[in-house]
Formats: structure tokens, C-alpha cells, sequence
């Protein structure tokens, strides 16, 4: 994406037709992995995460899912192979398709203009220094999952002060 990102930036490719295939290239491939949770959902889990290790990370997507929802799968749009464990766990829980169609939806475009943009505007910037621009991105990324925790913690709060 960002590589496409530069090339858009040379002229070479269009900007909106990048983040056009990108977020549904993004969408689809997440609700792929919806459907296959939904519809295979225990029997993936025990044939393909079978280790411990793999078992711990299911179990804590699960929670995660569980008590979270909507912004762990836009979180997860931004980690690369949490969003396969994210969107797996998503569909094997059987949460709703319509909420995560909504989530998974935001979160794709979010992540096709955050990925194309960095390479559009970042490219020709970072091209002596490519760690930096990595850099960026991991900063720009858990940047956007702080703030989505922040605003998520603050309405729990509210929510119980004023259920007090």
C-alpha cells in the first residue's frame, strides 16, 4: 500500500483508485475471515491454533471481542495478524454481521488512507532513511489505538458516573 502510495505520488497511479481497491481489498479479505470463523469457527480453532501459545492468543481475542467489540476490530485493521485473529474470533463468537460489517468497513478505508497516504505524501521524504518512515507508521498506528482506548475508557467512565 504504501509502495502504491509512492507510485500515485510520481503520477504514475491514481490516488483515489488506490485507496478505493486497497479498503476493498481490506473489506473483503476481513469479512473472508468473518465467514470462515462463522462458519468453521471451533473447528479452524482447534485444527490451526493448536499450540499453547496460539490457544492464549484465541482465548484473549475472544475476551477481547467479547468485551470490546466494534473498536478491536478497527483496532486490529492496524496489526498485522492480529486482524486475521481479530475477524476469525469475530465470526467463531457469532458477533453480529452488521456491526462488524459497519466496524471492519470504517477501519478498511481508515487503513487504505492511512497506508496510501503515508506512501503519497512520506515516500520521496523517507526515501534515503526507509526506517523512518516505518517508524511513522508504527508511531501514526499506535497512535490511533491509543486515542480509540482513550475515547473508549473516558465513555465507560462517564457511563458509570452517570449511572451513579
Amino acid at each position: 500500500m504504501i509502495t502504491a502510495g509512492v507510485v500515485a505520488s510520481a503520477g504514475d497511479l491514481s490516488l483515489p483508485l488506490v485507496v478505493a481497491v486497497a479498503a476493498s481489498g481490506a473489506f473483503l479479505g476481513d469479512n473472508t475471515a468473518y465467514y470462515i470463523g462463522h462458519r468453521f469457527g471451533t473447528r479452524i480453532n482447534d485444527r490451526f491454533f493448536s499450540s499453547e501459545k496460539a490457544r492464549k492468543r484465541i482465548e484473549w481475542a475472544q475476551r477481547q471481542v467479547s468485551e470490546r467489540g466494534g473498536e478491536l476490530i478497527a483496532i486490529a485493521r492496524f496489526i498485522p495478524g492480529g486482524r486475521t485473529v481479530v475477524t476469525l474470533s469475530a465470526g467463531t463468537l457469532g458477533y453480529p454481521w452488521r456491526r462488524f460489517v459497519l466496524f471492519d468497513a470504517a477501519a478498511a478505508l481508515g487503513w487504505a488512507l492511512y497506508a496510501s497516504l503515508l506512501g503519497y505524501f512520506g515516500g520521496h521524504a523517507f526515501e534515503k532513511a526507509p526506517w523512518k518512515g516505518l517508524l511513522l507508521a508504527l508511531g501514526i498506528a499506535f497512535a490511533v489505538a491509543g486515542a480509540i482506548e482513550v475515547v473508549r475508557w473516558y465513555l465507560k467512565r462517564r457511563g458509570a458516573a452517570a449511572a451513579s
